[in-house]
């Protein structure tokens, strides 16, 4: 599946996934209504090379905005929150033996969790796709004087 990929300040951003652009998290909505998710390029520029990634349990329901995994680099620790209420379905457990997947692959290999939302249709209004992701990412990196993003060596497309 190819899909359309903007660029902002030379980060990626495929205009098919939903993003919270305060967060740096995008969702994919899959064929069973689950979502997965992860970081965007900007994070991982952001948070520099990452070192270490782990979850909360899989198969337990959390709030919105509840920890369900935690990132670190080297100059960033930070949780990875709920997007919605739902359950943590799966977690992308090639992560804890390469946690740089996220640098390397953000919007495929690097995915962080699949979810599985009560609400999917409410829980979509608080993020943004498409152009209106553009352009609140150009806003966020202007608003916030934000570098423009590094792709590290081996750095996969999203629609490689």
């Amino acid at each position: 599946m190819t899909s359309e990929v903007a660029f902002v300040r030379g980060c990626l951003l495929p205009l098919d996934l939903y993003y919270k652009i305060e967060e740096h998290l995008w969702l994919r909505v899959n064929d069973d209504k689950s979502i997965t998710l992860g970081f965007t390029d900007v994070a991982q520029t952001t948070a520099g090379r990452i070192l270490i990634v782990s979850f909360r349990p899989v198969n337990a329901y959390y709030k919105q905005g509840k920890t369900i995994a935690i990132v670190e680099s080297a100059k960033w620790l930070g949780p990875v929150r709920a997007p919605m209420n739902g359950m943590l379905i799966a977690v992308n457990e090639m992560l804890l033996a390469d946690a740089g997947l996220i640098n390397r692959s953000p919007y495929k290999k690097g995915w962080i969790a699949r979810f599985q939302p009560d609400d999917l249709t409410a829980g979509l209004q608080r993020f943004v796709t498409g152009t209106e992701a553009v352009h609140a990412y150009e806003t966020l990196m202007a608003r916030r004087n934000l570098d423009d993003c590094v792709h590290c060596e081996g750095y996969e497309l999203p629609d490689d």
